[in-house]
């Protein structure tokens, strides 16, 4: 995550509290890359489309500035380093309020589609509540013995809307076009720094994109992220997916 006002983090930089992971297994997840260095999450949504945070484009509007590295369970080597064409941020997205934090990122060439490199399908709804979703990335695990050069996933149960918006009331505000999940009472699994942009995934298709929270893996501070299903329209507009 990035800080906003030293509070709010954009979740940038790891996964908490997970496991290692390997791209196979993971086909759909991506790095993206700004001026060489991993900087955030992404997911392969078609051979010519990725999906990310809108808030890991918002500074830095230049195409070429950015690469995404897909294929490769390390993220700073390895399979494909793909150029990007165009970046659409959505229309609506609140850089304050963290509203449609949604950006679909336009690669210059076709990908070439393997074990290692698969779209996921979209979701048309988003998931219930106490659904398991797998969250993965390569963003701060917090602790020195696991690595975040390498990918990592956690999984976490959706909570309750109201119960994450009466969490964060002094915090930010929590609407329809974001998903909560995390153990609200303990904490201890999160998406974090380095992970924003990257894969929510329930019963094998996307629901949401690392979004924000507060800090990371604490008690009364879910992971927020941006619910797919209520862009899926402006997803098929804008890329034919």
């Amino acid at each position: 995550m990035v800080c906003k006002g030293a509070i709010i983090t954009p979740f940038r930089t790891k996964i908490v509290g997970g496991f290692p992971a390997d791209i196979t297994d993971i086909p759909y997840q991506a790095s993206l890359h700004r001026y060489g260095a991993h900087f955030c999450g992404g997911s392969i949504i078609s051979d010519k489309w990725i999906l990310t945070a809108a808030h890991c484009t918002m500074d830095e509007p230049a195409p070429e500035a950015y690469a995404v590295r897909v294929g490769s369970t390390d993220r700073n080597q390895g399979s494909l380093l793909a150029a990007v064409k165009t970046i659409i941020q959505h229309p609506d997205y609140d850089r304050d309020s963290w509203q449609y934090d949604f950006t679909l990122l336009e690669l210059t060439d076709k990908l070439p589609l393997r074990k290692s490199i698969q779209p996921i399908e979209l979701t048309q709804l988003e998931p219930e509540v106490g659904q398991l979703c797998l969250v993965s990335g390569w963003g701060a695990t917090l602790t020195t013995e696991e690595s975040d050069e390498l990918l990592r996933a956690v999984a976490v149960p959706v909570i309750n809307r109201e119960a994450c918006a009466e969490a964060y009331e002094d915090f930010q505000r929590v609407t329809d076009s974001m998903i909560c999940a995390g153990d609200l009472e303990h904490g201890g699994v999160d998406a974090c720094f380095g992970d924003s942009g990257g894969p929510m995934v329930a019963d094998g298709v996307l629901v949401g994109v690392v979004s924000w929270g507060k800090g990371c893996a604490q008690p009364r501070a879910v992971g927020v992220y941006s619910n797919v299903a209520v862009v899926r329209d402006w997803i098929t507009v804008i890329s034919g997916v």
